[in-house]
């Protein structure tokens, strides 16, 4: 899973990928990893995994992981390779989802490129260019069907008329994600990787003393909630300056600075657990002496496709999936418990997997 970090220059985007990348260098049970200088990996906070690891006495935990990519090059005109815009958007094309972060704080000491703290308008800035740059690309790929409607394959009619709706909308300033498509119509959507197809969380970056408020004090904070609230997309508050300091400080010191602040958890755990839900992720376990891991998959996952995470000949070769739900696993106390007390099911190709599920896959091949 991969989430793309945007934003206009000076609204926190940078300090919040370092606390991100530094989140994930102290990571104990995940060995923090850069691909690229702007790349980094963070694991999915999940209590689950210490209390099923002491269970079975594991000597390897692995959780679930985010990938961040901090894009870099927004400005005005990104669209038309302003800045480093045509790096931007071939980049943004490769994620899952965007976190948008958006400054809601005044500081003098720290120039806004556009001359003015304004959330709503920084948003609509970088709204603006993803459109373009979408509508570009559909403009042509419009024109190439509709040249091709008279050799007489259906198919190039079917693809115009999507095209078009997708024109008419960009045209309009709106993003496609506004549009409703059947399940095929759907799938040629995917196919044409445009920007405004993705999921978007703002980050709603607040200043050090705002931190503990209640969000509805916070006029700023509250206009991107209504920008948020019209597009169907999601709001997470958040204090960069805040979480970059955490994230540098050993597990026993962060809890004490949160507690502190009279918080319960960082923001950057619930950054990673909203994008997580955003996507309609959820996790699976699987647990024994050697590992308790926490796999990803979608919801509505099967349980032959799900066992296909974790080998190719698990999907192939899928006999059945033993499963127990996580609690009831911890109530038993142990597998063998639950498994008198018939508190494991046997499930097979049509089950639909649950977040939590504790699985053991059988197969042959």
């Amino acid at each position: 899973m991969k989430l793309g970090v945007v934003g206009l220059p000076n609204v926190g985007k940078s300090t919040l990928f370092n606390a991100i990348t530094h989140a994930g260098a102290q990571a104990a049970n995940f060995p923090f990893c850069t691909i690229e200088p702007n790349v980094g990996i963070v694991a999915v906070p999940d209590e689950r995994l210490d209390k099923l690891a002491a269970l079975y006495a594991s000597r390897k935990i692995t959780p679930a992981t985010i990938e961040f990519v901090d894009i870099a090059g927004l400005v005005k005109g990104a669209s038309r390779g302003e800045g480093l815009g045509n790096k931007f958007l071939s980049h943004i094309r490769e994620v899952d989802a965007i976190v948008h972060v958006v400054r809601c704080f005044a500081d003098d000491n720290v120039t806004h490129v556009e001359n003015g703290v304004d959330p709503v308008r920084d948003i609509s800035i970088i709204n603006l260019e993803l459109i373009l740059a979408d509508l570009e690309s559909v403009t042509k790929r419009l024109d190439k069907a509709k040249s091709y409607i008279k050799t007489g394959d259906k198919k190039y009619k079917i693809e115009a008329d999507i095209l078009q709706r997708i024109y008419d909308c960009l045209a309009e300033e709106k993003p496609v994600y506004s549009l409703e498509f059947n399940e095929e119509e759907q799938k040629y959507v995917n196919g044409l990787f445009l920007l405004t197809t993705k999921p978007v969380l703002y980050a709603a970056n607040i200043g050090e003393e705002d931190i503990g408020k209640n969000e509805d004090d916070l006029p700023l904070v509250q206009r991107v909630k209504e920008y948020a609230q019209k597009e169907g997309n999601q709001v997470l508050v958040i204090c960069a300056k805040v979480e970059e300091e955490i994230s540098q400080l050993p597990p026993e010191d962060a809890q004490l600075f949160l507690d502190d602040l009279g918080l319960t958890e960082s923001g950057l755990n619930r950054l990673v657990k909203t994008s997580y839900s955003l996507l309609g992720l959820i996790s699976y376990l699987t647990a024994g002496e050697t590992e308790t891991r926490a796999w990803t998959i979608t919801e509505g996952t099967k349980a032959p496709q799900a066992a296909g995470k974790i080998h190719s000949d698990f999907e192939r070769g899928f006999i059945k999936a033993d499963v127990v739900e996580y609690q009831t696993l911890l109530e038993c106390g142990n597998y063998t418990k639950a498994k008198e007390l018939g508190k494991v099911r046997s499930e097979g190709k049509e089950y639909v997997m649950k977040d939590g599920d504790v699985v053991l896959f059988k197969f042959n091949v």
